[in-house]
């Protein structure tokens, strides 16, 4: 059974989780995110690193980036090297405190590395900010929006700080309103908005002004499923000519939108690679979830045991089942 072309975003009950066997002994158990054992199982650490992709234009090299923060005894980034392309996303995957903000702050100019080099579109952020800045979008992790400014009057202010006549500012927005379905707020001061809308009208302010390398730091945090399914639409629709960088804690949000994911803990990167790769390094199965409509249950087990022959069966309820088989 082909994975991707039987499950399709948001028209399933439930994605598997795609890292299930990095980040969890047992999928019931509360302890979920255990993060340390990479070291520790007798393989090489290379194994989890899938090669570097050709025919790609990198936007952002990290070469052993360090912070390290004077009022804490470990670094927050520990040595971290990484490389994000052009017309990819690239999620990044990790527990609170895995230093993905920290990360992304440095990349965008907020906090200085310790040591380290930083390259956006080949130039170097400590010595070449100033140039860099105007192709940068950043939504952070927490809305900073102006209350009393219109959803419209965001946009526009934010388009035209980055450089766009006030022609192509107006334009622009017409097009980011339609896209993000907030045509029917357009005039609604952003202290009135719902913290859904709040969140997407942050992640349209990353992307005005033709920004080239987008950093997104949970954007999907705190909002409903159907705002979050605007976002992730949104987010591959633009991601074409841009580099962007998405943080997250949902494994199932970094399967869907990531071209390349890259797995992070205590500062420090454990593995990356696309999720086909990750799949195949630490994925135990599949699980297909089955709601039937039918009295007899053997008829539909028998249709899919045909299909996997060696799956094992589980009754959920008295509507649905699952099966897991082996890759």
């Amino acid at each position: 059974m082909n994975y991707f072309s039987s499950v399709q975003p948001w028209h399933v009950q439930q994605i598997w989780d795609v890292f299930l066997s990095i980040v969890c002994n047992d999928s019931r158990s509360s302890h979920c995110w255990r993060w340390g054992w990479f070291h520790t199982d007798g393989i090489g650490l290379n194994t989890f690193f899938e090669p570097e992709p050709t025919g790609l234009v990198p936007g952002v090299c990290i070469q052993n980036l360090v912070k390290i923060f004077a009022n804490r005894p470990k670094p927050a980034v520990d040595g971290m090297s990484i490389t994000f392309y052009e017309g990819q996303i690239t999620a990044f995957l990790g527990h609170n405190g895995a230093g993905k903000t920290t990360t992304m702050s440095i990349l965008t100019g907020l906090f200085p590395p310790t040591s380290g080099t930083v390259l956006v579109g080949g130039l170097d952020i400590q010595t070449h900010m100033d140039s860099i800045r105007p192709t940068l979008g950043m939504c952070p992790q927490y809305n900073i929006l102006f209350n009393h400014l219109t959803v419209a009057e965001h946009i526009l202010f934010y388009s035209q700080l980055k450089g766009r006549s006030r022609d192509e500012a107006e334009q622009e927005l017409e097009t980011m309103l339609e896209d993000m379905g907030l045509t029917h707020k357009r005039n609604e001061e952003a202290q009135n908005l719902s913290g859904g809308m709040q969140r997407k009208l942050s992640v349209a302010i990353a992307f005005v002004g033709e920004a080239k390398v987008v950093v997104l730091d949970e954007p999907t945090s705190g909002v409903d499923p159907y705002s979050r399914r605007s976002i992730w639409d949104l987010l591959l629709k633009y991601r074409s000519g841009r580099t962007i960088i998405l943080s997250t804690h949902h494994m199932d949000e970094a399967d869907i939108l990531g071209d390349r994911v890259a797995i992070i803990s205590q500062g420090k990167l454990f593995c990356s690679g696309s999720p086909v790769f990750l799949k195949n390094c630490f994925g135990s199965g599949f699980y297909l979830t089955l709601v039937r409509k039918m009295k007899n249950t053997k008829i539909g087990r028998a249709s899919v045991s045909m299909w996997l022959p060696p799956c094992t069966w589980n009754v959920k309820n008295a509507c649905t089942q699952s099966c897991t088989a082996p890759r």
